[in-house]
């Protein structure tokens, strides 16, 4: 099989193909352009800076491209990057298909669907129920198809449901662990709390932001989404069920400088928000410990406060966190 981009080590000559993940046209000290890309292949991505680049450079190296990149794996400020020695478009006869390039979860949307499906049986309020039923309805396929995020956690196909799902097999074992909590509020919530990704987001190639999700942003747009649903199906969206409901999705990132308009002030909402966070930290720190040799630290990881972590010499082992 042709090397990916973790198969290579620090300080190896590198030859293979990869994906423009991004690229961010910039301005040198010099005053001359250069891109700063993001490669990626179904091992992962690296970053790199491609000097000096012209007009020419700029317009046909764009996300999306599958490009034959020949340089060398280095660390810079303690993550790895790639200096690029020469690259070129890939050609139609080297494999120029984008999606073979994309992490992937490691369940299918089949399996996944099938298991969202058995959480919302267990939404007993009917309007919750119906709600969650409608929207995940409008926004199906995207939903299992999409990441949960452009870059930091659950950056990959199909890492929305994943995620998801991660957190709704967290919620159980809490549920079932104290039974004050609501279990139906809890799932439904953590059903819909990322829902708006599926129009923040782009999509699973060379993810971007939409200009929805850059002026308005996941958290308004699927509250947003909620309304609407509830004034199609002739809910109350003034009664005391549908503002928990609302109330979960809104307050998820825990603090306003996080982008939540409000805090959480329900039990589930405060379960949800915690959950939210365990699962996207330890997805963080496992996929860094994948590229990491034992007795050594990981690359500093920015959605953890741009702290690095320890990997032990115990033997111990870390799967794929996808």
């Amino acid at each position: 099989m042709a090397k990916q981009i973790f198969d290579y080590q620090n300080g190896d000559e590198m030859k293979l193909a990869v994906l423009i993940k991004s690229a961010e046209v910039r301005v040198a000290k010099n005053g001359k352009k250069f891109i700063a890309f993001n490669f990626q292949d179904a091992s992962g991505h690296i970053s790199a800076k491609f000097w000096d680049a012209t007009d020419a450079d700029i317009e046909q190296f764009k996300p999306g491209e599958v490009v034959r990149l020949a340089g060398k794996r280095e660390l810079y400020q303690g993550n790895p990057q790639v200096k690029i020695y020469n690259m070129r478009l890939a050609t139609q006869e080297e494999g120029n298909d984008p999606a073979k390039y994309v992490e992937s979860a490691p369940e299918s949307a089949d399996d996944m669907g099938e298991e969202l499906n058995d959480f919302i049986f267990q939404i007993t309020n009917a309007n919750w129920n119906r709600i969650v039923r409608k929207l995940l309805g409008d926004h199906k396929q995207a939903f299992l198809t999409y990441p949960a995020a452009k870059a930091l956690h659950h950056a990959f196909a199909g890492g929305l449901a994943f995620h998801t799902l991660s957190i709704l097999r967290l919620a159980k074992s809490v549920a079932e662990q104290y039974s004050s909590v609501n279990r139906s509020l809890l799932y439904a919530g953590a059903i819909l709390h990322d829902l708006g990704k599926t129009m923040e987001l782009s999509g699973p190639v060379s993810t971007d932001y939409t200009i929805e999700g850059n002026l308005i942003g996941h958290i308004v747009l699927v509250d947003e989404a909620i309304v609407q649903a509830a004034g199609q199906l002739k809910i109350d969206i003034h009664g005391e069920d549908m503002m928990m409901l609302r109330h979960m999705v809104l307050a998820h990132h825990g603090l306003l400088e996080y982008g939540s308009p409000v805090r959480p002030e329900l039990l589930e909402a405060q379960i949800l928000h915690n959950l939210d966070e365990l699962d996207a930290e330890i997805n963080m720190m496992t996929g860094a410990y994948q590229h990491t040799e034992p007795g050594t630290f990981t690359e500093r990881l920015f959605g953890m406060d741009n702290r690095r972590f320890y990997r032990p010499q115990n033997g111990q082992t870390y799967p794929d966190p996808k």
